[in-house]
């Protein structure tokens, strides 16, 4: 069983940048793919971004294309997410995940073909 556990969440104002870790414990197999979600309240959960394996490979939302950036530690075992420019409307709760054994440079975007998920830190951005 992986445990996702996400860190680094907080209160900022709009402009500001903030770093999210996600540390996947236990995460020995190959090819694990790591992408974060964000829930805001009343909204449904949407993606964010993802690495793929490799680390060859990342994809955005168009919302935060340009102003986060997924990367991942040499071990694979710990992804970040720096979001520059912070708006307001990136308030939520923040998740990360990890797939089940994905082709090499996979990114996948759909919250379904993610096995592994953390419990979530808030992000919250004053205007």
């Amino acid at each position: 069983q992986v445990h996702m556990v996400e860190s680094g969440g907080g209160l900022v104002q709009a402009g500001d940048s903030l770093t999210l870790s996600c540390a996947a414990d236990e995460l020995t197999a190959a090819n694990i793919a790591m992408g974060w979600f964000r829930q805001a309240p009343g909204k449904e959960r949407e993606f964010v971004g993802c690495i793929s394996w490799s680390g060859r490979t990342t994809a955005y939302a168009d919302s935060v294309k340009g102003r986060f950036t997924i990367s991942r530690d040499g071990a694979r075992t710990t992804m970040f997410l720096r979001m520059n420019n912070l708006k307001p409307e990136d308030t939520a709760v923040y998740y990360c995940a990890a797939t089940a054994r994905t082709p090499l440079d996979a990114t996948p975007s759909r919250g379904d073909e993610y096995r592994y998920w953390g419990r979530g830190t808030q992000v919250t951005v004053s205007s």
